[in-house]
């Protein structure tokens, strides 16, 4: 991982402990006479508003807001589930924000991944482009994508660059500072948020590297000794997690061994994302008398990107262009593609299934799929590596070899932080449920007050006075935005269950024609997609417009409509006498739409 200067323990040392600090009595216990007194004066407390990140992995974005003063950590998108057809991405919902707009002091971004920076093109442009805190890497990518979002407009940010994690800022009440995590993205770090009434302590993402004798590389104690209370908000995607991580150097140690001994092309596939990852490939292949061939479009700018700041540096002629490949013997080649999760489109994808132009698998090809797994994401790879395995010999992944770091800490991982940094009050973050209640066992098991750990949902607001926190019952607006084309939030819950019944039982649509003395003329027209094949099924096509027919002549022969609500109720009874029919008939249940034409 590229390496800062950690962040140098502050000046204002706790009371010293014996044992881990939630062992001690609550602040509510030991505050709550002058807790009353604060109350009855009215001194603003500290909220903590998750919008996402609580229920799903992804979509990180947390509201910290004291009286007047508002600072957001993080804008992050969630990639849509399997059956969420045709819906690009997913991001909070920032109603709690509107009218609170000038409010808004900071945004500060820990890194530059998707699921923490997605989310801000359309965010902050909603918001009024507050000004933004980051490190030079996640403010570079988040112009980029806010220009992909609208060319020109990354002129509207207001960046604020933490040149050096030694930085401090205040934003309105807010005193920010910063330290040193290791995440699998350069630029990384964790946040300090100061206020009068707790201490926040942030890492964002982050994992816990350790040396060749096992022992981590950062040590977390230093946190221990900030202004009391501390809540730490940590992210618990490894609470279920019990395997033993391979080290940074096993992964390099085998990825450069793969690299040197392969028999042809090397092909990896991982995340645009992985900058320094790719670099040092981009640095072995190198060192080999290798060319590199990078191909998906983010995983091009992102190199580009880092280039520019300086976080990549190899020979110009190193790098070559994917149509230029076939100049090149196999043994000198080394393919770096988007595409790790199986995306549809994405590089990997297209190469495996022969719609890439230049890249055509051989048996004789190695194949690195260098990534975790993106939860939900289980059945596309699966589907991903078999097709891999059909039509290449040399095939290696995380299951088989140690060629992947997990950027994200394990179950261990996070025993040794709570035991370090000793919070006072633990809100575990980023992840499922069921993942943040494991954290929460755990921290119960190592001795932590079972009253001080707060499992949120998503808009769930934590408040922090002088008297001590609690999780209230309080809730904003947290519900997904669907981001689909063009359109935001204009696709909800009832057109994805549309979308959903479509893809799975297809669509009829049923005709009726009926003249002005209100009889139906001929027989009704059906159209159908994704249901039957039409030219198989003359029997059940017969049926069904007989179905449909008998259905308006018995709702006219009751009531002539007037309006177009009595024509609704004739479209409604044609939709529930179709449906019952085919689930009869065909044990399927089809999207119907009825279409009544007066002629």
């Amino acid at each position: 991982m590229r390496k800062t200067n950690p962040r140098q323990a502050s000046n204002t040392r706790g009371r010293q402990s014996n044992g881990l600090r939630p062992q001690r009595k609550s602040p509510q216990q030991t505050n709550q006479r002058r807790g009353r007194q604060t109350a009855q004066h009215g001194t603003p407390k500290l909220r903590i508003i998750p919008l996402g990140g609580l229920e799903e992995v992804g979509k990180n974005m947390t509201i910290f807001e004291y009286g007047n003063d508002i600072v957001i950590l993080d804008m992050g998108l969630q990639f849509p589930e399997e059956d969420m057809h045709g819906i690009d991405y997913i991001i909070p919902n920032i109603s709690y924000l509107k009218g609170k707009e000038k409010n808004i002091r900071a945004v500060i971004f820990s890194h530059g991944h998707l699921d923490h920076i997605g989310a801000a093109p359309i965010l902050l442009e909603k918001l009024g482009y507050p000004p933004i805190a980051g490190r030079p890497l996640t403010i570079a990518l988040i112009r980029h994508r806010q220009e992909d979002y609208q060319k020109g407009s990354s002129k509207l940010l207001k960046p604020i660059t933490v040149n050096s994690i030694k930085n401090t800022f205040s934003f309105g009440v807010f005193r920010v500072s910063f330290f040193q995590i290791e995440h699998s993205i350069m630029d990384a770090v964790g946040v300090i948020l100061q206020t009068p009434t707790a201490t926040i302590i942030h890492p964002g993402d982050w994992t816990l590297e350790k040396d060749t004798t096992g022992n981590p590389t950062i040590d977390y104690s230093f946190l221990s000794r900030l202004k009391r209370p501390t809540v730490l908000m940590l992210e618990s995607l490894g609470a279920i997690d019990i395997r033993q991580s391979a080290t940074e150097y096993q992964m390099k140690q085998n990825l450069e061994k793969l690299i040197r001994e392969a028999p042809g092309r090397v092909i990896i596939g991982t995340f645009a994302s992985q900058i320094e990852r790719v670099g040092w490939i981009v640095s072995v292949a190198e060192k080999l008398g290798k060319k590199v061939a990078l191909d998906g479009y983010s995983m091009k700018m992102n190199m580009e990107i880092a280039k520019k700041l300086g976080y990549i540096k190899a020979k110009r002629d190193t790098f070559i262009k994917i149509d230029n490949i076939s100049s090149f013997p196999d043994t000198k080649l080394v393919i770096i593609a988007t595409g790790a999760q199986g995306e549809g489109n994405a590089v990997l994808s297209r190469i495996i299934t022969d719609q890439h132009r230049h890249v055509h698998l051989k048996k004789v090809d190695t194949v690195v799929l260098s990534s975790s797994i993106i939860p939900g994401n289980e059945n596309t790879i699966q589907r991903l590596k078999d097709n891999l395995y059909r039509k290449c010999d040399n095939v290696i992944h995380g299951q088989v070899m140690d060629i992947h770091v997990s950027g994200h800490g394990n179950r261990d991982d996070i025993a040794y932080v709570l035991k370090k940094i000793k919070p006072d009050y633990f809100v575990p973050v980023y992840a499922y449920h069921y993942m943040l209640k494991e954290a929460a066992t755990l921290a119960r098991n190592i001795g932590f007050n079972r009253n001080n750990i707060l499992v949120l949902d998503n808009g769930q607001i934590a408040e922090f006075s002088r008297n001590g926190g609690r999780a209230t019952d309080e809730r904003v607006e947290a519900d997904n935005v669907f981001v689909d084309g063009l359109g935001i939030g204009d696709v909800g819950n009832v057109v994805l269950k549309d979308r959903q019944v479509m893809a799975e039982d297809g669509m009829v649509v049923a005709i009726a024609k009926v003249d002005k003395k209100y009889k139906v003329v001929g027989n009704p027209d059906l159209i159908t997609r994704g249901f039957i094949h039409i030219k198989t099924s003359d029997k059940l096509m017969a049926a069904m417009r007989q179905v449909v027919k008998k259905t308006v002549e018995k709702r006219l022969a009751k009531d002539r409509p007037k309006s177009g609500d009595d024509w609704g109720m004739v479209k409604g009874a044609i939709k529930e006498d179709l449906t019952k029919f085919l689930l009869k008939e065909t044990q399927r249940k089809p999207m119907v739409l009825p279409v009544v034409l007066r002629v």
